[in-house]
């Protein structure tokens, strides 16, 4: 399952999310969303667990929970809007 994770600091790390998430299951991969120029964190990323019902344990357990001082938000990743052509 695809986890979106927002609301985060912008100096966390993606092998602490990993171990934040892997308390949980099975975790195959962490992606924060980083800016291009900077490589600085935009405060979100995506979780992939293998496992269902471990992703569906550690959304419940990690939604509002806080990490740094901000209280992270979690919930399942809704899948990418198709981009339209129209100009």
């Amino acid at each position: 399952m695809n986890i979106y994770v927002g609301n985060l600091s912008y100096n966390l790390q993606e092998e602490e999310l990993k171990q934040l998430f892997g308390e949980f299951g099975e975790v195959t991969s962490v992606n924060i969303i980083k800016d291009k120029y900077t490589g600085q964190g935009k405060g979100f990323g995506f979780i992939e667990m293998a496992n269902e019902a471990e992703a569906a344990k550690a959304i419940e357990a990690l939604d509002n929970k806080e990490i740094k001082g901000r209280n992270i938000k979690v919930n399942k990743a809704r899948p990418p809007k198709p981009k339209s052509n129209n100009w």
